[in-house]
């Protein structure tokens, strides 16, 4: 990924479409926001705290099974999505464990 230099980091611009400028502006009226600068600002910050990056953990099938089965012991209704998030595994890899614990009849 390239690195910004000090004035980049300082200001990104983008486009906007004239919409949402427009939307901007209105919030900005109604006293919302002090300007359309704060208005952006306070939306990428909220958009950052949204945003979650998962470190996926590279670990064997037979490691991760045990791992699913003593999650699953512990949260017995769960999806495959939250095991994978809990035990930032692949999802592919859960989803084809958890198939496999059911042919075995170890889950339901």
């Amino acid at each position: 990924m390239p690195q910004l230099n000090q004035r980049e980091r300082d200001q990104i611009s983008t486009r906007l479409s004239p919409k949402e400028i427009e939307e901007i502006e209105r919030l900005v009226d109604k006293g919302f926001y002090m300007n359309t600068a704060d208005f952006v600002r306070q939306a990428i910050r909220e958009k950052l705290q949204a945003v979650e990056v998962i470190e996926l953990r590279n670990v064997s099938k037979k490691k991760a099974k045990q791992e699913i089965l003593d999650y699953l012991k512990k949260n017995r209704k769960c999806y495959p999505s939250d095991i994978a998030d809990a035990l930032r595994l692949d999802i592919g890899l859960v989803i084809s464990i958890v198939k496999d614990l059911v042919k075995e009849g170890r889950i339901r």
